[in-house]
């Protein structure tokens, strides 16, 4: 099976063209669209949305995703091989690692260079359709990955910084990031169940949070709870996710529009006194 990841949106006609470079390569193989509403050129949250999908695809799926601001330029196009056996292709802009990691790692990268594997013209502007799935689709159809080009160093892979998540253990506070932010507005931190259970912070009924945001002057207090139904439609609620991490939303409403906060803001969790 082929998965595929862009942000080429549904308005035009790049995902078809794609879709169609593969089934004239491996006609045999089925396609499984994770999603092509990544936000224009937002890598990080690609990577997110990838990292968080493919644990649950087949083994020995082959993952194309494509965010690429980068396209045309000197930026690598690359093939990882997870310690899972599944491939990853597209740039090394810091779009596939994360998922790689979620995969049990990356056992082997190779930069995708050879002819052989792609298209007989390949367009400065165009590489999902040109380098990625070309590569991708030969690859499920059964060259091995070592053809596409020569083998690079792990190490050498371009990588997104790490979301901030800490915890301080004078106060009890734990910091994190805002990792994201989903199609309904929920805000989704870096936050994991550790940090949060060692300040003494687990959901259920009747806890509550602290919530210290940038631009605010007071904290909020906010039920700590296991599910958006937790609370009445319209109120704040923070859980741990299916990603298993510390999000923060409003039920029947658009979390970060009420909190004002994006992907890179801070926030703060604090136990409720």
């Amino acid at each position: 099976m082929i998965s595929f990841l862009t942000d080429y949106g549904l308005y035009d006609g790049f995902v078809a063209a794609c879709h169609g470079v593969i089934a004239r390569i491996a006609p045999d193989q089925r396609i499984t669209d994770i999603t092509h509403l990544v936000p224009a050129r937002d890598v990080r949250r690609g990577a997110a949305v990838l990292a968080e999908t493919v644990p649950y695809l087949p083994d020995g799926t082959v993952h194309v995703a494509v965010v690429d601001p980068g396209v045309g330029t000197g930026r690598r196009a690359v093939a990882l091989v997870s310690a899972r056996g599944d491939l990853l292709v597209g740039p090394d802009n810091g779009l596939l690692p994360e998922a790689a990691g979620a995969l049990g790692g990356t056992a082997a990268a190779y930069e995708i260079k050879s002819p052989a594997v792609l298209a007989a013209r390949v367009s400065h502007t165009f590489h999902g359709r040109d380098v990625f799935c070309p590569a991708a689709a030969r690859l499920a159809a059964g060259t091995p990955v070592a053809e596409v080009g020569p083998e690079l160093d792990p190490a050498s892979l371009v990588r997104l910084h790490a979301p901030v998540c800490r915890r301080d253990p004078a106060t009890g506070e734990v910091v994190g990031e805002v990792r994201t932010v989903d199609h309904f507005g929920n805000v989704q931190t870096a936050i994991g169940p550790g940090p949060l259970a060692e300040s003494g912070l687990e959901p259920g009924r009747g806890a509550a949070v602290l919530l210290r945001l940038t631009g605010r002057a007071q904290p909020l207090r906010v039920p700590f709870g296991r599910t958006l139904g937790d609370v009445p439609p319209g109120e704040l609620v923070a859980f741990l996710d299916s990603a298993g991490l510390f999000t923060v939303a409003v039920n029947c409403g658009d979390g970060a529009s009420r909190l004002g906060v994006r992907p890179g803001s801070t926030v703060v969790v604090s136990p409720a006194r």
